[in-house]
């Protein structure tokens, strides 16, 4: 299944005005990087997908909406998938995108 167009030009625009992100088609979706490093992604399937440090994965996957994103029936620490329904709002959207950046941020020049 392809990305969510809808939910890719909202991030679109909650990363506007940004020019260290660039989108990039990966994973079956639309990868927003900041500076080279995955932050979020209008993912295949609908959802959105943020990267996160390990220590804050925990929390957010417990976080209404969210889970963790899984490959081969098992966990991956550091990736989250949230329901586009519990992003439906302009402000549930930015916080998941927001946190997306700040783990990108945190990660040495590519």
């Amino acid at each position: 299944m392809a990305y969510n167009e809808e939910l890719a030009a909202r991030i679109r625009s909650a990363v506007a005005g940004r020019d260290d992100v660039t989108e990039k088609k990966m994973f079956g979706g639309l990868g927003f990087l900041l500076n080279g490093h995955m932050a979020t992604s209008a993912y295949k399937g609908g959802d959105l997908m943020i990267r996160c440090a390990k220590e804050d994965w925990e929390t957010f996957v417990t976080e209404k909406g969210a889970r963790p994103m899984e490959r081969k029936g098992k966990a991956i620490t550091g990736w989250v998938m949230v329901d586009v329904g519990a992003v439906a709002d302009d402000a549930a959207l930015n916080k998941w995108v927001q946190r997306g950046l700040d783990f990108a941020a945190s990660q040495p020049p590519k």
